[in-house]
């Protein structure tokens, strides 16, 4: 019995300090400053360009507000897996988060984006490209702020086209490219891996033709989302795929080629022309300062816009970046929406496209002199985006571009007809619960 009064006792005085000590914490705090509200902005990975924007804005908010960073995963895919898997919790934390434009439709649908003021949406289209834009939107309207905005080159080593007889400062098409190439046994690297990189291709050259992936896009319900792989824009496409694949033009182990490996065969020469974002003309710079790319190769480096898939039609280059989205949970929304102002203002876009190599969204960086001294090629990258059209814009963009790069790959195996048939069947039984990926 004296042992448990002592036990009592001990418990009893302890929880009386416990609660003194509670109470000096909690007047300690009321006495002191409360301090600007945190505001995090989940990043994708990058050269540091986001983090020194975050401090250029925490300075320039005056002391209303600190912005800090959490990097997400590096793959897309993954980034979008643990922003779902938080934004389904009503995770506070996210107040600013850099989106993948294919993934914006997803989280609007699902009511993950706060909504955006009108004055915002004023302040986040002026000076912007259309296609950027137009990837910031669900159904018409603004959903997500334009932060940098990416696209596709025609990329080709001047030496090994100068006898081709191809006039490159105008537009070319994708049989010129690969018919001249194989004349003269060089290669034409484009994105054959099994990845995102082949929707992107495909939705390119489908986008060029006049066509598109899903006819109806905005379309909230999966049963009613009417697909266009049938038309002729597509079938075309697929042509164009196929005939590149199977021809001595192709860089070897097509199927499984990517942006960086497409990046080293116009490097080392080994093809005449590329596709690809404008990343690699800072790898190929960077590989001179660090003496393992002669210094005669960059200046032998040449930019036009994405090939035609018709004589007739422009092309439709690829899209791609980042956009800006507020939380649906954050606890300071009206902060988080005014931070998006500084983070994509003229100078900071300007600054993270010359430090960090991905162009803005903005038309006036194109006029920097920093950004036009380091990208020579900023004014095609301009046109380009000006002509880019987004991935197919859906709330299923994960199951449409799963299946396509499912029957679309490997690209040597496409039929034209037949293919396009299977992709769109098993993508419509997909979005019907009638098939599994």
């Amino acid at each position: 019995m004296r042992l448990q009064r002592w036990r009592r006792r001990r418990s009893g005085a302890a929880a009386a300090v416990l609660v003194a000590s509670v109470l000096a914490l909690l007047g300690g705090c009321a006495s002191g400053p409360a301090g600007p509200p945190t505001l995090t902005w989940y990043i994708n990975p990058d050269d540091g360009g986001q983090a020194e924007i975050a401090q250029r804005c925490t300075d320039a908010a005056g002391g209303r507000y600190r912005i800090v960073t959490s990097t997400l995963p590096r793959e897309s895919s993954d980034q979008r897996q643990e922003l779902v898997r938080r934004l389904a919790a009503n995770d506070s934390s996210i107040d600013i988060m850099s989106l993948d434009p294919p993934y914006i439709p997803e989280f609007a649908e699902a009511g993950f984006l706060a909504p955006m003021p009108p004055s915002v949406a004023a302040r986040a289209t002026a000076d912007v490209v259309p296609s950027a834009i137009e990837g910031a939107s669900w159904q018409g309207q603004l959903v997500t702020v334009p932060f940098w905005a990416n696209t596709q080159l025609l990329w080709y080593r001047k030496s090994l086209v100068a006898d081709m007889g191809l006039d490159l400062s105008r537009p070319v098409t994708w049989d010129q490219i690969i018919d001249a190439a194989a004349a003269k046994g060089t290669k034409v690297a484009a994105q054959g891996r099994r990845a995102e990189s082949l929707m992107v291709w495909t939705n390119a050259l489908i986008r060029s033709g006049g066509g598109q992936i899903i006819t109806n896009p905005g379309e909230a319900n999966p049963k009613l989302v009417q697909l266009g792989l049938l038309d002729p824009p597509a079938v075309d496409a697929a042509r164009i795929m196929r005939k590149l694949a199977t021809s001595p033009a192709a860089v070897p182990a097509f199927s499984t080629s990517d942006e960086d490996t497409n990046s080293e065969s116009l490097q080392n020469g080994e093809a005449a022309f590329m596709v690809n974002w404008p990343f690699v003309w800072s790898k190929v710079t960077s590989a001179v300062e660090d003496g393992s790319v002669q210094p005669n190769v960059p200046p032998d480096y040449g930019w036009a816009l994405f090939p035609q898939t018709r004589p007739d039609l422009p092309s439709a280059p690829p899209y791609g970046g980042i956009n800006l989205g507020v939380g649906h949970a954050s606890l300071h929304p009206d902060l988080a929406y005014d931070a998006t102002g500084c983070i994509t203002s003229a100078q900071n876009t300007a600054y993270y496209f010359e430090s960090n190599g991905n162009p803005s969204a903005r038309y006036a960086s194109y006029s920097d002199p920093a950004v036009l001294a380091k990208y020579p090629m900023a004014p095609v990258i301009l046109q380009s985006l000006t002509q880019a059209k987004p991935r197919p814009q859906t709330a299923y963009y994960a199951e449409v571009s799963g299946g396509l790069q499912r029957t679309f790959h490997p690209p040597e195996a496409i039929v034209p007809g037949p293919t396009n048939q299977a992709a769109q069947d098993l993508i419509l039984g997909v979005l019907r619960k009638d098939r599994l990926l």
